[in-house]
């Protein structure tokens, strides 16, 4: 393992997340200072809390710098290269703890994907995680902070998706990129069984999108999907995009709708792409599903976790109380977004046995 720490991020996360089998060799963790009480705290958090002060200031900022920020860009090709520039010169600012591993990847017409594993993960298994961004702007790099935590939590490496973005390609091709990816991972020896899923808000949307289209090509599910606030119906009809335009502190309803109508025109109501919640649900693997209550994206939720159950499909839905769009990605800054792994974590040892 390189820099000498094979479990120095893993203990860090056993001592904010408390989780056994992160590591076998690590021992379990008693909060005994203010700091570690209060991280041990915010762990065991859950759906039915109420957001912590943290989280209003965050939301508070992100309402201000994140929110505006697209509101205010142009309409158009120009106001969706301003944001991924923006975005792009935030992801080379990220940094991850010591005893994290990025190895770059090239699959297929993708960009530069990553590889992210901290402590030591098991290599048997892998996470095959599909990045958030209405599909014109996010990266691996800009995920960083994110996938870290992830590997640690899941005790599994993560391979970060760099599909190919609007405006100067289409949801269809990070579609293709998305399939490339697993193709890939069952070409080095994965089986479906092997493989986790997950995706946030686009990504969430691309994850659905690509289990429809492997069950379509008749290839092996993986073992199960995470969503996290996806992006379930381009064509943005559910109510809460009227009733929370307001409380959704990060994405404008006029813009998203806007994308959606840009991205779904020419496309017939049975393209993977187009809704995936629409096509026939039945054999996809067990979901989990999470979300905030004050966001535009959470009937759509809802309504995927509704017509998943009635398929026969496992699914795990929580609905956090007040918190913003994607809240685990914000993790260190809201104490419920390090909360969220601790769930992620316990929904994967349930449906793996």
């Amino acid at each position: 393992m390189p820099n000498g720490h094979p479990h120095r991020v893993t203990w860090a996360y056993a001592q904010e997340a408390e989780l056994p089998g992160t590591t076998p060799h690590v021992p379990s963790f008693r909060p005994v200072t203010r700091a570690q009480r209060r991280v041990a705290a915010a762990l065991a958090l859950g759906p039915e809390d109420r957001p912590t002060p943290q989280a209003r200031v965050a939301g508070h900022l992100i309402r201000i710098f994140g929110r505006s920020a697209w509101e205010n860009a142009p309409d158009g090709d120009a106001g969706l290269i301003r944001i991924q520039r923006v975005t792009d010169r935030l992801g080379r600012l990220q940094r991850v703890p010591r005893g994290v591993t990025i190895v770059p990847e090239r699959i297929g017409r993708s960009g530069e994907s990553e590889w992210v594993r901290a402590g030591a993960p098991d290599e048997r298994r892998v996470l095959l995680y599909l990045h958030g961004g209405g599909y014109f702007f996010g990266s691996p790099r800009l995920y960083r902070p994110f996938n870290w935590r992830l590997s640690a939590a899941t005790a599994r490496p993560v391979l970060s998706l760099d599909y190919r973005l609007v405006p100067a390609h289409t949801p269809a091709d990070a579609l293709e990129d998305a399939l490339d990816a697993y193709g890939h991972l069952l070409k080095q020896g994965y089986r479906g069984e092997d493989i986790v899923v997950g995706g946030d808000s686009a990504g969430g949307h691309l994850t659905l999108a690509l289990l429809q289209s492997l069950k379509e090509r008749d290839l092996p599910p993986p073992r199960a999907a995470i969503c996290l606030s996806p992006w379930v119906d381009l064509m943005c009809e559910a109510d809460s995009h009227k009733l929370n335009e307001r409380s959704d502190v990060l994405i404008p309803a006029r813009k998203l709708a806007s994308l959606g109508r840009r991205y779904c025109a020419g496309k017939p109501d049975d393209d993977p792409l187009f809704s995936p919640v629409r096509g026939d649900l039945t054999g996809l693997p067990p979901m989990l599903l999470m979300a905030s209550g004050t966001e535009i994206l959470r009937d759509d939720v809802r309504d995927l976790a509704a017509r998943a159950r009635a398929a026969g499909v496992d699914v795990t839905h929580q609905e956090w109380d007040g918190l913003v769009h994607v809240f685990p990605v914000f993790a260190d800054f809201i104490p419920e977004g390090k909360a969220a792994f601790r769930h992620i974590a316990a929904f994967l040892r349930r449906v793996e046995g």
